[in-house]
C-alpha cells in the first residue's frame, strides 16, 4: 500500500507540474483518493476570491464516470471555512451538515455515509478550495488526515504556481500594453489625434468600451468615445455627452486620488443597472464594470478617462495598471497641449514680426509669403516689408541667424529700424549702415543679413530699382518675356564690423519685370541626393513668367517646401511687379489715393 501511494503521489506531481488549471487533477486525484480504505465518496469544491462557489464535484466509489454539478455565481458564506496560511482537515458527522449551507452535504448524503473529513486550502490568487472524504467510519483517520493533506498540498501547490504564473503573464502583457500606449500616443503632438489615440488604445485589449473627458472652458466635456461594437459606438458618446449619473461618477473621480471601480452590483441607478433606463443614452452594449481615473499631469487635473467593461462580469485589470496608463495618456495629452499652446504663441509672435499686410503703391503689384520651416516652432528671424514713399517703395527683407526669443528681438529691431530710416527718406546703403551701428551697439552676438531695394518711376512706364544688401542673398529678376537676372549688389554682413560700407546697384524695370527678393532657406532646401533649389530657382521662376506677384511668392515656397528632404529653415520671399498701363488703376488709385507713405528724400 505504502509503495501504490508513493506512487501515486508521484503521478500526481508529475501532473501538477505540467497542469495549466487544477482541473486537469481531477481524474487522478478522485481515482488516488477513492482507493483509500473506507472512502466511499469524494467531494471537491473550489471558490473565487468572493467566497462564490465555481463549481462542485462528487464522484461515489464505483461509479463509471464522475458526477460533475456547477453551482450558481452567487454569493455564498464562506468566511467560517476560509483556510488559514496552512491547509486545515476537520472532521465532521454528516448529520449535523444536512440543512447548512455546506453544498457537500447533499452528496455525501444521498451517498450514504455518516462521516466526513474536509480539507481546505489556498489556491493562490484568492482563491482556495476543499476535498471532502466521506465514509461510514475512519478505521485509519490519522492516515486519511495525512494522506488528505498531501494530496490537498499538491493540488494547492499546483493552484499556486498557476496562479503566479497568471500574474507573471498578465503583468508582461500590462508592460507591453503601456509600452505600446506610449508610444502610440506620444507619436502625435496635434491633440485632437492624441485625445483619439488615447480613447482607441485600450479598446478592445483593456475594455470593450472608453470615454475621454477634458476640461474645456473649465468643464469636463465629452472629446471622444470609443466602442468595440459599432452599433454601441453612438450609445456611447451619448452616455459621455449626457448621462447625468455618469458625470456624477465623473466628478467623484475627479476628487479621488485612486479612481472609481465599480462592478455590476455597485452600478445601482445607473443606465448599465437593471433600474437604469438604457434607452435614454441609446445602445451602450451590455456592460458589467465601469472604472473611472482622473487624467493628472504636472499638477493639474486635465480630465478623466473612463473605461466600459463588457458582461459576464470581467476580471478588471488592476487599479495600478489603470492608474498607470491614465498617467501616461495625462502626459501625453499634456504635451500635446502644450506644444499647441506654443504653438500658437509662435505664431502670434511670427505674425507681429511681419506686417499685417502689404501696402497699396501706384504702379505695382506686390506680394508676399512666409513658410515656417522649424519641426520644434521656435519662431524665426526672417523678415520682410514694404515701405511706401514718394509714389514708388521701399522694399525690405531680412534674416536674423538662429531662432528664438533673441533672434525674435534682433528681428523686431532691424525691421522696426529700417522702416523708420526709410520712412525718413534714408538710401537703401545709409539705412544698412545705419542699422549696423546699432546692432553694434547691442553687442549681440548674432549676425543679420538684409537687402533693401527702392523702386521709383523713371519717367516713362517702368521703374528704377536701386539695391544695397548687407550678405544677403541677390535677388533676381523675371523680365515680361522670361530672361531671369540677378542683381549684382552685394555687401558685408550686419553686426560683424564697426564700418561697413555698402554699394548701390541700379536696374531699370519695364512694365511685367518682377523683382523677387528671398531668404537663404529657399536657396538652401536639399533633396535627399543632396541637390540645392538654389540651381534650380532661375528655371522655377521663369515657368512662373505672367503670374501675379502672389502668386508667384506662394508658387516659390510650395516649390521649395516639396523639394526639400532636409533643411528646415523658414522661407520668406517679397515679389514686386511693375504693372503694363494697359492692366488699368491699381486698388489704391480706386480707393482714391495714391498708396504712398510718408515724405522723404527718395531713394537717391
Amino acid at each position: 500500500m505504502d509503495d501504490r501511494w508513493a506512487e501515486d503521489l508521484h503521478r500526481l506531481w508529475q501532473a501538477a507540474d505540467e497542469a495549466v488549471d487544477v482541473m486537469v487533477l481531477a481524474d487522478d486525484l478522485y481515482d488516488v483518493l477513492l482507493r483509500l480504505p473506507g472512502v466511499r465518496v469524494v467531494v471537491g469544491t473550489r471558490w473565487d476570491g468572493a467566497s462564490r462557489g465555481r463549481y462542485l464535484r462528487a464522484l461515489t466509489a464505483g461509479d463509471a464516470a464522475p458526477t460533475l454539478e456547477l453551482l450558481a455565481h452567487g454569493p455564498y458564506d464562506g468566511t467560517p471555512r476560509r483556510p488559514a496560511a496552512s491547509a486545515e482537515v476537520r472532521e465532521h458527522a454528516v448529520a449535523e451538515l444536512r440543512g447548512s449551507a455546506w453544498p457537500e452535504a447533499g452528496a455525501l448524503g444521498a451517498a450514504g455515509v455518516s462521516q466526513a473529513l474536509t480539507c481546505t486550502f489556498r489556491l493562490g490568487d484568492g482563491e482556495w478550495s476543499a476535498l471532502t472524504l466521506g465514509t461510514g467510519d475512519f478505521p485509519e483517520r490519522k492516515l486519511l488526515e495525512a494522506r488528505l493533506r498531501q494530496v490537498s498540498e499538491i493540488v494547492a501547490a499546483c493552484g499556486r504556481r498557476i496562479a503566479e504564473r497568471g500574474l507573471a503573464e498578465r503583468l508582461r502583457a500590462a508592460d507591453a500594453l503601456l509600452a505600446e500606449a506610449s508610444l502610440q500616443m506620444d507619436a502625435s503632438l496635434d491633440v485632437e489625434e492624441t485625445v483619439q489615440r488615447v480613447a482607441r488604445i485600450a479598446v478592445p485589449a483593456v475594455a470593450v468600451g472608453c470615454l475621454v473627458h477634458l476640461y474645456r472652458d473649465r468643464e469636463l466635456q465629452c472629446v471622444a468615445a470609443v466602442h468595440v461594437a459599432a452599433r454601441s459606438q453612438r450609445g456611447t458618446a451619448e452616455l459621455g455627452r449626457s448621462d447625468p449619473w455618469l458625470a456624477r461618477l465623473i466628478a467623484r473621480a475627479v476628487r479621488s486620488p485612486q479612481g472609481l471601480r465599480l462592478n455590476a452590483g455597485e452600478l445601482g441607478g445607473g443606465p448599465f443597472s437593471a433600474a437604469g433606463d438604457a434607452g435614454e443614452v441609446g445602445d451602450v452594449g451590455d456592460v458589467g464594470a465601469v472604472t473611472v481615473d482622473a487624467l493628472r499631469a504636472r499638477g493639474r487635473v486635465l480630465g478623466t478617462i473612463t473605461f466600459l467593461y463588457g458582461r459576464p462580469e470581467p476580471r478588471m485589470p488592476e487599479a495600478l495598471f489603470l492608474g498607470d496608463l491614465a498617467k501616461r495618456a495625462a502626459l501625453a495629452l499634456d504635451n500635446a497641449m502644450l506644444y499647441e499652446q506654443r504653438r500658437q504663441h509662435v505664431l502670434s509672435l511670427q505674425r507681429h514680426l511681419l506686417p499685417a499686410e502689404l501696402p497699396h503703391v501706384q504702379g505695382l503689384d506686390l506680394g508676399a509669403s512666409y513658410e515656417v520651416g522649424d519641426p520644434m516652432l521656435d519662431v524665426g528671424g526672417d523678415f520682410y516689408d514694404v515701405v511706401p514713399r514718394d509714389g514708388g517703395a521701399a522694399l525690405v527683407i531680412g534674416d536674423v541667424c538662429g531662432r528664438g526669443a533673441e533672434a525674435a528681438a534682433l528681428t523686431g529691431l532691424a525691421r522696426h529700424t529700417l522702416r523708420t530710416l526709410l520712412e525718413d527718406g534714408a538710401p537703401p546703403g545709409t539705412a544698412l549702415s545705419r542699422l549696423n551701428a546699432a546692432l553694434r551697439r547691442e553687442r549681440t552676438s548674432r549676425f543679420v543679413t538684409g537687402a533693401i531695394a527702392c523702386l521709383d518711376p523713371d519717367g516713362g512706364e517702368g521703374m528704377l530699382l536701386r539695391t544695397a544688401s548687407a550678405g544677403h542673398p541677390p535677388p533676381l529678376l523675371l523680365r515680361a518675356d522670361g530672361a531671369v537676372e540677378q542683381v549684382r549688389a552685394g555687401g558685408l554682413l550686419l553686426g560683424v564690423v564697426d564700418e561697413p560700407r555698402y554699394t548701390v546697384a541700379e536696374d531699370r524695370l519695364r512694365p511685367g519685370d518682377t523683382a523677387v527678393f528671398f531668404t537663404d532657406g529657399l536657396t538652401e532646401s536639399r533633396a535627399r541626393d543632396g541637390s540645392f533649389f538654389e540651381g534650380l530657382l532661375p528655371g522655377r521662376l521663369a515657368g512662373l513668367r505672367g503670374l501675379g506677384a502672389a502668386r508667384v511668392a506662394e508658387e516659390l515656397a510650395h516649390q521649395a517646401v516639396d523639394f526639400r528632404a532636409s533643411g528646415a529653415d523658414d522661407i520668406a520671399l517679397l515679389v514686386a511687379r511693375v504693372r503694363g498701363a494697359d492692366e488699368g488703376a491699381d486698388r489704391g488709385a480706386a480707393e482714391g489715393t495714391d498708396g504712398s507713405g510718408g515724405g522723404g528724400e527718395g531713394c537717391g
